[in-house]
């Protein structure tokens, strides 16, 4: 049963979530039996699991990222680097985060002024402290493969979302990974891991209440329009085609988006060493970053499918700006 959600400074772009529009994810411990776990995946399209990461390793690639992006100005002066205090002299236009549908179609977000941390931003995907350490993380892929069932056929896609989240920024809007991976089966699942501690009120992904089955119903509406509209195969599979925003997302109003479909947003507060695996329809966004402290949310989503089956062989490539995907 989902737990109750107490007061907190908890918003999303159209407004407040509180006890009558969210509830609480269900964190499961990763030693818990696979078959047990596989269950919860399936009931609620993800699996929100504690400490399956060392908790020390995730922390040292969220070091490495923020410093690597302290010359740009990003960070308060005189604090640890791990930290990530946003430097409250500094305006957030000059920190836009990427993939949270500031550019259109995975365009460069932006202008000028943001033109070195962006830069950074971008360059830190290629990084050996991030591809190697973190995203080819030994026990995250065993785990994977295990609870899976995939074993030796278990495919880590090259193309990851890094993704920082300045306070009061833009968060992410409504989606589901699916939209992106049209041209492979919908097999994979993706692993958000958060790269340090975010509060609950932090900028975290939330998760739509039983949203596998409303995102599947929506990827079948999208099938039958493209039918009617007459477009190609190919036309169809974009992310970005005539039926979609501009930005693939389905909206960015999601308090209004739960309203409609009878739901609610379930959230949590998550700790570096905590991994969720989602299903690639299951519906889900970020809330604003509130966090009192300036805070700023670090998280990537990486990918995994079964190289058994047709996948969408453009992840295999790392992210850039204008990619297509």
């Amino acid at each position: 049963m989902v737990g109750v959600l107490t007061d907190t400074t908890l918003s999303v772009n159209d407004g407040p979530l509180t006890s009558e529009n969210a509830g609480l994810l269900r964190p499961s411990d990763p030693n818990l039996p696979i078959q047990e776990l596989r269950r919860r995946y399936d009931e609620d399209g993800y699996v929100f699991l504690k400490q399956v990461l060392p908790r020390e390793d995730v922390l040292e690639a969220r070091r490495r990222y923020f410093e690597y992006l302290a010359p740009t100005g990003v960070l308060k002066e005189g604090t640890d680097p791990v930290e990530g205090i946003f430097n409250p002299t500094k305006s957030i236009d000059e920190y836009p985060g990427i993939g949270a549908g500031n550019e259109g179609a995975n365009g460069r977000p932006g202008g000028e002024k943001a033109e070195h941390f962006v830069n950074r931003a971008i360059e830190a995907h290629y990084m050996d402290w991030y591809t190697e350490k973190l995203c080819n993380h030994p026990v995250l892929y065993d785990y994977v493969a295990k609870f899976t069932g995939w074993g030796q056929d278990t495919l880590a896609f090259r193309r990851t979302l890094l993704r920082n989240n300045i306070p009061k920024s833009k968060p992410i809007g409504v989606h589901y990974d699916q939209i992106f991976l049209r041209h492979g089966e919908p097999t994979s699942v993706t692993a958000w891991v958060p790269m340090g501690d975010i509060k609950i009120n932090g900028g975290g992904l939330i998760y739509l209440e039983n949203g596998d089955s409303v995102g599947q119903e929506i990827e079948l509406q999208f099938t039958n329009k493209a039918k009617q509209a007459g477009l190609s195969e190919e036309e169809a599979r974009s992310a970005f085609n005539s039926n979609m925003m501009a930005t693939g997302l389905l909206s960015e109003h999601p308090a209004q988006f739960a309203k409609d479909n009878n739901r609610r947003w379930l959230v949590s507060a998550y700790e570096a060493g905590d991994v969720v695996l989602h299903k690639p329809h299951i519906i889900h966004a970020s809330t604003i970053n509130n966090d009192e402290d300036n805070v700023i949310r670090l998280a990537t989503d990486l990918r995994f499918c079964d190289s058994s089956k047709p996948y969408d062989k453009r992840w295999m490539n790392h992210f850039r700006f204008n990619d297509g995907v």
